[in-house]
C-alpha cells in the first residue's frame, strides 16, 4: 500500500488511541509487524502546543517511519495550521480525527461530531490537504447515529478533497463503543471510492480479521483495544492472513521481555512519577487473563516507584514460568 512517497509493508494499522499509542507502544507495534502506527490525537489549538501533554504526544525520536500524527479540531484554518506545524516537526503523514466519540471532544464540535456537518467536513479536509505536501488520511465513524449513516457521503467528500486513505470504525457517534461494530457500511464505502479503505472495530482475533477483510474487501484493518497489552497481535494476524493458521502464542519469557521493555519506555518518556501511574494500566492489560493476573493488578497499583514496579512485574512472569 502506497501513501504518497511511503510504501507501507502491509495493511495492518495500530489505531490512534489517547493515552495508549505513545512512542513506546507504537515502537512495539511496528516491531511486531504493524504497517503503520498512528500517534495519539493532538489538538489543533496553537496555545496547547507547548504543554507537556502535547510535547509528549509529539515525541517521535528514534521512531521508525513513516511518522503519522493525528490532529483534531473543528476550525478549517486552525486545522490547516496544525497540519503545517506538525509536518514541520517531522510528521510524514497527517491523520484527521473525525471518529472520536468522547464527550469532551464532541462537545467542542470536533471528532465524530463533525460528521453531522458535511459542509464543514469538506472545508476542513480541503484546507488541510492544501496546507501540506505530505499525505493526509482520515478516520471516521459510520455516521452521527444509526438513523443517519452518512459514511459513504463523507468518503466521497474525502476522496474529492484529496485525502489519501480512509479508516472507518463500524459504529456511529451515538453508539460510542456499545454493541457490535457493523461492517455493511464499511463494505459500502469501499465499493464507493477509489482510495484505500481500512476497516476498524471489534477485530480481536485473526479469524475476525480475515472475515472482515473478505466481507468488506477493505485494503487493511485497524486494530485498537485488542492490542492493549498484546503488541504481538500484529505478528499473529500477519501469520494467519498469510499462512492460514495461528501463530504460536508468545512464551512467558517473551511476554516478560516485552512488558518490561514497554514499562521502561514509559518511564523514559514520562519520567518516573508520571510513568509509574501510566504504567499501571499497561500492567493490567499485560497480565489480563493470565493466572493470578487480577490479584497482581491490584497489588501493582499500590507500587510507587519504577524499580519496584519493574521488579514486581518480573517476579510475576517468573512465577508463571516456574
Amino acid at each position: 500500500m502506497q501513501l504518497g512517497a511511503h510504501v507501507l509493508r502491509n495493511g495492518l494499522f495500530a489505531a490512534p488511541m489517547a493515552g495508549v499509542t505513545d512512542r513506546p507502544f507504537r515502537t512495539l507495534c511496528r516491531r511486531f509487524g504493524a504497517g503503520l502506527a498512528i500517534s495519539e490525537m493532538v489538538s489543533s489549538r496553537p496555545e496547547l502546543r507547548a504543554t507537556r501533554k502535547s510535547r509528549l504526544r509529539l515525541e517521535h525520536r528514534g521512531e521508525t517511519g513513516p511518522v503519522s500524527v493525528q490532529i483534531a479540531g473543528a476550525d478549517p484554518a486552525m486545522m490547516a495550521d496544525a497540519a503545517r506545524f506538525n509536518a514541520g516537526e517531522g510528521a510524514q503523514i497527517i491523520d484527521i480525527n473525525m471518529g472520536c466519540p468522547a464527550k469532551k471532544v464532541c462537545n467542542v464540535a470536533a471528532g465524530s461530531a463533525l460528521l453531522s456537518d458535511e459542509g464543514l467536513v469538506a472545508r476542513i479536509l480541503e484546507a488541510v490537504v492544501s496546507a501540506v505536501d505530505v499525505p493526509v488520511t482520515l478516520k471516521i465513524r459510520t455516521g452521527p447515529s444509526p438513523a443517519n449513516r452518512n459514511a459513504l457521503r463523507i468518503a466521497k467528500i474525502a476522496e474529492a478533497a484529496g485525502v489519501a486513505l480512509l479508516a472507518v470504525h463500524g459504529r456511529t457517534r451515538a453508539c460510542g463503543f456499545r454493541g457490535q461494530a457493523e461492517f455493511d457500511t464499511v463494505a459500502e464505502v469501499k465499493a464507493g471510492v477509489r482510495i484505500p479503505v481500512i476497516a476498524n472495530g471489534d477485530i480481536g482475533t485473526p479469524e475476525e480479521a480475515r472475515r472482515v477483510l473478505e466481507f468488506t474487501s477493505a485494503d487493511g484493518i485497524m486494530i485498537g483495544r485488542a492490542a492493549h497489552g498484546r503488541p504481538w497481535i500484529f505478528r499473529e494476524f500477519l501469520h494467519f492472513l498469510s499462512e492460514g493458521k495461528r501463530h504460536t502464542p508468545p512464551a512467558v519469557a517473551e511476554m516478560r521481555s516485552v512488558a518490561l521493555e514497554h514499562l521502561e519506555g514509559v518511564y523514559s518518556l514520562y519520567g518516573e512519577e508520571l510513568g509509574v501511574r501510566i504504567a499501571r494500566k499497561h500492567i493490567g492489560w499485560y497480565t489480563r487473563g493470565l493466572p493470578g493476573g487480577e490479584a497482581f493488578r491490584r497489588e501493582a497499583v499500590q507500587i510507587l516507584s519504577a524499580p519496584a514496579q519493574l521488579a514486581a512485574v518480573a517476579r510475576f512472569y517468573d512465577g508463571l514460568a516456574g
